[in-house]
């Protein structure tokens, strides 16, 4: 464990690498505070370097956070910034508009928070799993082309371009669909896609010599629906994190954030606390110099959903903490606030 002074030289190290990139040396600590003489200092500093908390820069003899100090930072010296008012007003502004389905408001939370730091931004919605359909119907586009979309109770909406099939016409579809909503709407989308495999089909049969094209689309999009949509926020903003990158790292770094699986991966197991992870941590080797914030938060009778942080692990770790810490809330409140007017809605 370290001494008082030596968490106080840390710390200082981490505030003033975070606000200016540059290193620290003993002048400057003694500046902000540390009561000591220049030679205690640097053997303080000498010591923490020893201890892998620090790095020696090779142009002058200050010091600067290693992973392993930002460990020790978060885990024993971190204290949440208060969120300055503008950014909560900021905030609640950007949810105040009109949105048209819950993936709205989940891409928007990751473009705020992307915003309100210059980081990249992660946004899960609640678990879908409970959820029951409410809709399912075409939109013709021409001939042989429709447009199909499945709507859940609670604002989901699914849709995908289908090209019918050459022994289906336009007026088997519309049957189609008339004995599908007959017989699965108001269900969970659990049953539905269970008795998509199994009764339904039998159902379409008496009635129609085909039915693949309509059971398979409707498959899809169910599949679709319980896929977990990740949300990004300033997807490129992770590009200007390692300045010094060539451009085999660059063209990994570009793939990796196109890849929705690999973003998915990435955030640990929903918690009710913050989470932070650093550098190796993360699972990734283009990571090793980057951190990620997790919170999640519970929306009462709809599940639990999560927003996250990528950014570098020289990042403010008391303002993001804070700031994720009200930022949760506000997103909570906004989808429960959504979900009470659905229902309103639906009674």
């Amino acid at each position: 464990m370290l001494t008082p002074r030596q968490q106080m030289i840390l710390h200082l190290i981490i505030q003033n690498y975070t606000n200016t990139g540059q290193p620290t040396g003993s002048k400057r600590l003694m500046e902000d505070g540390v009561e000591a003489s220049s030679a205690t200092i640097r053997n303080e500093m000498k010591a923490l370097e020893e201890a892998g908390l620090l790095l020696k820069t090779h142009s002058s003899s200050g010091r600067v956070p290693s992973i392993k100090g930002y460990r020790y930072y978060v885990d024993h010296l971190l204290k949440p910034s208060e969120v300055d008012q503008n950014e909560i007003q900021t905030i609640r502004h950007s949810f105040g508009k009109d949105f048209h389905e819950i993936n709205e408001i989940i891409q928007q939370s990751a473009t705020i928070l992307s915003n309100l730091t210059s980081y990249t931004a992660l946004s899960l919605g609640p678990d879908m799993k409970e959820r029951k359909l409410t809709g399912f119907r075409i939109v013709p586009l021409n001939a042989r082309q429709i447009i199909a979309i499945i709507v859940t109770d609670k604002g989901n909406v699914e849709n995908q371009v289908f090209t019918l099939p050459e022994s289906m016409s336009s007026e088997d579809l519309e049957k189609m669909v008339r004995i599908i909503n007959d017989k699965l709407i108001g269900e969970p989308l659990m049953t539905v896609y269970h008795r998509l495999r199994t009764e339904i089909p039998m159902i379409l049969h008496k009635y129609f010599q085909t039915t693949d094209g309509i059971v398979d689309l409707f498959d899809t999009m169910l599949s679709h629906i319980f896929e977990e949509k990740i949300f990004v926020g300033g997807r490129m903003n992770l590009l200007d994190f390692e300045p010094t990158q060539d451009v085999s790292q660059f063209k990994s770094m570009y793939s990796f954030m196109k890849n929705a699986d690999q973003l998915t991966q990435l955030l640990a197991p929903r918690d009710s606390a913050i989470q932070i992870r650093i550098g190796s941590e993360l699972g990734n080797d283009l990571l090793q110099n980057m951190s990620l914030i997790q919170a999640s938060y519970e929306i009462e009778g709809h599940g639990q959903g999560t927003i996250a942080l990528l950014g570098p692990s020289s990042m403010p770790y008391s303002r993001m903490f804070g700031l994720m810490e009200v930022f949760r809330g506000e997103l909570a409140k906004k989808l429960a606030d959504y979900y009470r007017a659905l229902d309103a809605a639906n009674e």
